[in-house]
């Protein structure tokens, strides 16, 4: 263990420490990694290029220090920014007026922390981490710390310390929304990585995950109604909200709705199938509604709703011995919406302000349409 001077912190419930660690307890302690899918992504962004000066950075060890993995989340080194840290630490080492890393870095811890109050009760004390190479992440502050491992060799017996804030096992969804919160305005991060954080690796919740991965298809699939619509981890230029779908389908998931043991667990892997074809049904079946400005059938609510209902078409097709995802049985089963619904019912301005439609009421006739499809118009 390694023994560090810490204030013991609390927040909303939630407990974390402000600790000094030196810059060997960094180097050794913090892990550096970068989110990446295989060969499309490299852990640094920015060729090497000539210059009048050259980088003080040697990049070829500096390189095989960052890890890089599809379960990360950072976003790729930026180069230029490690070169320019690296002339500043050296400017501060040289001018001795100015810290180079005043402000606190934010980081995870891997395993179970120990906090040794100096008295009972105290909120100062001793912070004890297991001194394991790579234990802790870093969620803000990953480019400073880099900085400091390319640095570290000119530092001598300069003493040197970093103030971190430090999380004890911090859930990986939570961990995600702390990074996107802190980075998507301030850094101007780039929205193309926000889509890559939603994704199955994130979530311990097989019902979140499998929620998630319905989501991230109707977004990214070209052949999805919703293709680039959904405004995943709160950026991009769509207009429907991820969290209301992501939730709702969870909540489906959860309750067996698809059914349960081996026949729930085959729908999980095709369920991103099911709907997206689902979807492309109702976007023909309301065909002017969903192409059309004044109309309210992307809403939330709107989207919830047809969601509730996906069990009671999937029920149909098992009845009708069709493939559960197949596009044109899927079309059949919810083809009297079109007749007893119709387009108008999601006019903004006309049926939807006036039956003050939720998600409920709205649930109820669309599910009555499917179980009555002879009936008189809902």
């Amino acid at each position: 263990m390694i023994s560090v001077a810490a204030i013991r912190m609390q927040q909303f419930g939630v407990q974390f420490y402000q600790a000094s660690l030196s810059a060997n307890d960094i180097d050794k302690l913090v892990r550096f990694e970068v989110l990446s899918y295989g060969e499309q992504g490299q852990p640094v962004r920015g060729g090497r290029k000539k210059s009048a000066a050259p980088s003080k950075v040697n990049w070829d060890l500096l390189e095989r220090r960052i890890a890089a993995s599809e379960k990360a989340y950072q976003r790729q080194i930026i180069r230029r920014k490690i070169d320019e840290l690296v002339q500043y630490y050296e400017q501060c080492r040289q001018a001795r007026d100015l810290p180079s890393i005043a402000g606190a870095v934010i980081i995870s811890c891997d395993e179970a922390l120990k906090f040794e109050p100096l008295e009972e009760g105290s909120s100062l004390g001793m912070l004890k981490v297991p001194e394991r190479e790579g234990i802790l992440r870093a969620i803000d502050g990953q480019h400073r710390l880099l900085a400091l491992h390319a640095d570290i060799d000119r530092f001598g017996e300069e003493p040197f310390t970093v103030p971190a804030v430090i999380f004890d096992r911090l859930p990986e969804d939570h961990v995600v929304q702390m990074f996107v919160t802190i980075n998507a305005k301030h850094t101007r991060l780039n929205a193309s990585h926000l889509v890559s954080l939603s994704g199955r690796q994130l979530y311990r919740d097989e019902n979140l995950a499998a929620a998630h991965d319905v989501v991230r298809a109707l977004n990214d699939r070209e052949d999805s109604p919703l293709h680039g619509e959904i405004k995943l981890l709160g950026v991009g230029g769509g207009r429907v909200a991820q969290a209301p779908l992501a939730q709702e389908l969870k909540k489906l998931f959860a309750s067996d709705a698809f059914g349960s043991g081996r026949k729930a667990d085959a729908f999980r892997e095709e369920a991103k199938r099911f709907f997206v074809n689902y979807l492309k049904q109702v976007a023909q079946v309301f065909n002017a509604a969903w192409n059309g400005r004044k109309y309210s059938i992307k809403s939330a609510s709107a989207l919830r709703a047809f969601v509730r209902v996906a069990p009671d078409v999937v029920r149909r097709l098992d009845q009708e011995h069709a493939d559960r995802s197949d596009f044109r049985a899927i079309g059949r089963v919810i083809s009297p919406w079109g007749r007893r619904i119709g387009d108008l019912r999601f006019e903004t301005e006309g049926a939807w302000k006036r039956g003050g439609t939720t998600v409920d009421s709205l649930t109820k006739e669309v599910r009555l349409a499917l179980q009555d499809p002879e009936g008189a118009q809902v």
